[in-house]
């Protein structure tokens, strides 16, 4: 991802609300599903990293996009954006 496309994104999940958090039982199967299907349905979501999951949020948004198959586009504070194209087709895709 270039830095334009990152930019853009950044851009777009500015006003967005984060729709899941992490918390202490950290990165479940049931997160993980909901995540992935609201990934599929808007290709760009942001998550909110409780400190109670126990890593960096660093660390925890690298591991939560591999289960994801998505790319980081950011960690600010304690909120990670992630990006990943949807296969719909049909769909206006954001890059």
């Amino acid at each position: 991802m270039t830095s334009k496309e990152r930019s853009k994104l950044k851009a777009i999940a500015a006003t967005s609300e984060p729709i899941g958090q992490v918390g202490k039982d950290g990165l479940s199967e049931n997160l993980v599903r909901g995540l992935s299907d609201a990934l599929e349905a808007r290709e760009l979501i942001k998550v909110t990293l409780l400190p109670a999951a126990g890593e960096d949020g660093e660390n925890l948004a690298a591991n939560l996009a591999d289960l994801l198959q998505a790319e980081v586009v950011a960690v600010i504070g304690r909120k990670a954006i992630f990006y990943r194209k949807s296969q719909r087709k049909g769909f206006a895709h954001l890059l």
